[in-house]
């Protein structure tokens, strides 16, 4: 089994809700979109298969802790106090969730989280939260609303690889509410510039399989 090395920088979802406050109100070949699913499972089914860039899947159990499917306990355990994470994931109506990877722990690496939610506005509030807790840990730049992504959508680029955060190369992190789902990217790329169309494409190709918001 493959260690994922730059966890804490990567797994960009789950490891930086800890300072997250409850929320407030307010190309690939997809799979075609389909109802909102009513279990994990079928969350799963929803998350693309291939990517724009042609990177080779890693299975889900080559990585430590491995891909796929993701309960509310999961996700708090990437925290360093799980009983607070629970309890902020539950305020944000956090269902289920699921990951994905492609490319290698050492290389080129694009990673797609996909999580459900009761409502759109707990959906929201958690893409938008977890842009500007990873923009601190991460000190890249940040731009809300960026061109080529719908509104609502968020991205993070690093210009270089960062031993500190796990980072292996230029990287760049998207995040998008749509519906009642998360879409959370992220991608490492020989060049910032790469990574970020990179990231915009997968991003596309993942609110495509989506049903309608």
């Amino acid at each position: 089994m493959t260690s994922f090395a730059p966890a804490a920088a990567l797994l960009a979802g789950a490891l930086a809700l800890a300072g997250c406050t409850a929320p407030e109100a307010g190309s690939a070949t997809p799979a075609p979109a389909s109802p909102t699913p009513d279990s994990v499972e079928a969350l799963g089914e929803l998350v693309l298969t291939e990517v724009p860039s042609g990177l080779p899947r890693i299975p889900d159990g080559d990585l430590q802790p491995p891909a796929g499917a993701k309960t509310v306990d999961d996700v708090a355990s990437y925290a360093e106090d799980p009983a607070r994470e629970r309890a902020v994931l539950r305020d944000y109506g956090y269902r289920h969730g699921w990951e994905r990877f492609w490319g290698s722990t050492t290389g080129p690496l694009t990673s797609v989280f996909l999580d459900q939610f009761d409502d759109a506005a707990g959906a929201g509030s958690y893409a938008r939260d977890l842009a500007g807790n990873d923009a601190e840990v991460y000190d890249g730049v940040l731009r809300h609303d960026p061109d080529g992504l719908p509104d609502g959508c968020s991205t993070l680029t690093v210009p270089e690889a960062d031993p500190a955060t796990g980072l292996t190369g230029p990287t760049a992190f998207a995040w998008c509410g749509h519906g009642a789902f998360s879409v959370a990217v992220t991608v490492v790329a020989g060049t910032e510039e790469a990574a970020t169309g990179q990231a915009r494409d997968v991003v596309l190709a993942q609110l495509e399989a989506l049903p309608p918001a």
